[in-house]
């Protein structure tokens, strides 16, 4: 037995397997308060677009705190991780209503949404919102990590031009901004992230060549992963375990990646960005969520943003039997056969949060598992997308955030509480001080107290 450094690695030619946290790696003797102590609190943003059918989001609960009792259709599927969850109601976010603007609450309500900022309306180069609050703790976090924060996301974006009623598409298609002015994009591509998070992406165009190229990245990962059997050999029961099924899930992504580059191979151009990207949505998801519980139990960063659709998404779901657009969909005005397709889109999405809560609660971390140590927000910056909603938002917040949240409640507040004060709220959590933000008015009561 020896003691391993937090930041020790599998290293080898042209690839880096960072390492999950091993017993190995505590202080000998190290207590369980100790254990929890140096386990980290991560925080991630799942969004949503074009608001969400609020009738079936919502629990009929009063004014104030009560534990997660009956739940409507669409937030039923939370039911297994009523203990895990605490749904907020009331929460608003008034720098995406138009405040002489106009038109363009879609663009809006995305780049408001972790800004608490109202955007400039502008399609050219002057887009301007603010600095959103994962950068904010992305920026204190600065050298904890190997990367400040991840952006990933689930559907192509385009951030020039025209999208949303003189909103720029950048609005619509960036949760993330690094600065008031540069908005960070989504990395929609498995592979890409898969080869930022263990090794350099190559940009060769020839199909010839890639191939070749991507058997030797194969083979450089197989020679890290020989060189993990020699790591096995000192470590305890329980570490061998824990280090099998990281390496397993590691290969597991791969192997799931390659198996969307060939499905993709005939139809998509050898020079095209997106041969990694699956066509079933829930596959596609689920890789980025896979990819997203390796970064945290490897803390290769402590922040993500994952934008499942853009705002005003014109995406299908044939893998339900819907062929109409969701956001088309969205404007439906009272059709209640149009209202269902939304209701199934809300049922589908949410079944994506559910796999990843299985995943983060099924990986020990520190004395617990990684939905403990996390606080994952799933929501949307509309409420209602026939009306254009930005007060009443759909919000839950899943995990336990290294012991300082309490679940298994929903938490109704005040009509127009800010948005802000989640945030706010959860910055602290983080450890990153930050006095007021946004338009915040406090932070947000009834997170850790039962």
């Amino acid at each position: 037995m020896k003691q391993l450094s937090r930041r020790a690695v599998l290293r080898t030619m042209g690839a880096t397997i960072a390492l999950p946290f091993l017993d190995a790696m505590y202080p000998a003797f190290a207590s369980q308060a100790v254990k929890r102590a140096l386990a980290p609190n991560r925080m991630a943003f799942l969004y949503v677009p074009n608001g969400i059918v609020m009738e079936d989001w919502t629990p009929a609960d009063a004014l104030g705190s009560t534990p997660l009792g009956e739940l409507p259709r669409i937030s039923r599927a939370l039911a297994p991780f009523r203990d895990d969850v605490i749904m907020l109601t009331g929460l608003t976010s008034d720098a995406g209503r138009e405040h002489g603007d106009g038109g363009g609450d879609h663009a809006r309500a995305g780049a408001a949404y972790l800004t608490c900022a109202h955007p400039r309306k502008t399609y050219g180069k002057d887009i301007k919102a603010g600095i959103s609050m994962d950068q904010i703790a992305a920026r204190h976090l600065e050298g904890k990590t190997r990367f400040g924060s991840l952006e990933l996301g689930c559907e192509e974006g385009i951030q020039g031009g025209n999208c949303d009623n003189g909103y720029s598409c950048a609005y619509s298609n960036s949760l993330s901004w690094r600065t008031e002015n540069s908005p960070n994009p989504p990395e929609i591509r498995p592979r890409a992230v898969f080869e930022r998070m263990f090794g350099a992406a190559d940009d060769e165009k020839d199909p010839a060549r890639r191939q070749r190229l991507g058997n030797f990245r194969r083979s450089i990962l197989d020679m890290a992963l020989g060189e993990a059997q020699s790591l096995k050999s000192t470590l305890g029961g329980d570490d061998r375990r824990k280090l099998d099924e990281y390496l397993y899930a590691v290969r597991d992504i791969e192997k799931r990646i390659q198996n969307a580059e060939r499905s993709n191979i005939e139809r998509v151009p050898a020079d095209a960005p997106s041969a990694s990207v699956p066509d079933d949505f829930a596959e596609h998801s689920r890789l980025m969520f896979d990819l997203m519980a390796l970064a945290f139990q490897t803390d290769i960063t402590r922040v993500i943003t994952v934008l499942l659709a853009i705002e005003q998404s014109p995406r299908n779901y044939p893998e339900i039997g819907i062929t109409e657009g969701h956001h088309g969909l969205t404007h439906h005005q009272g059709d209640k056969a149009k209202i269902e397709k939304v209701t199934q889109i809300n049922e589908y999405h949410i079944k994506q949060l559910i796999y990843l809560l299985e995943k983060f609660k099924s990986i020990r971390d520190g004395d617990g598992t990684l939905l403990d140590n996390s606080m994952i927000v799933y929501g949307s910056g509309l409420a209602d997308g026939n009306q254009h909603q930005h007060d009443n938002l759909p919000a839950v917040i899943a995990g336990r955030g290294r012991g300082t949240l309490h679940p298994g409640r929903h938490v109704r507040y005040a009509a127009e509480t800010p948005m802000a004060n989640l945030f706010l709220s959860m910055l602290d959590r983080m450890e990153v001080p930050v006095e007021k933000w946004g338009d915040s008015t406090g932070r947000l009561q009834g997170l850790s107290d039962l």
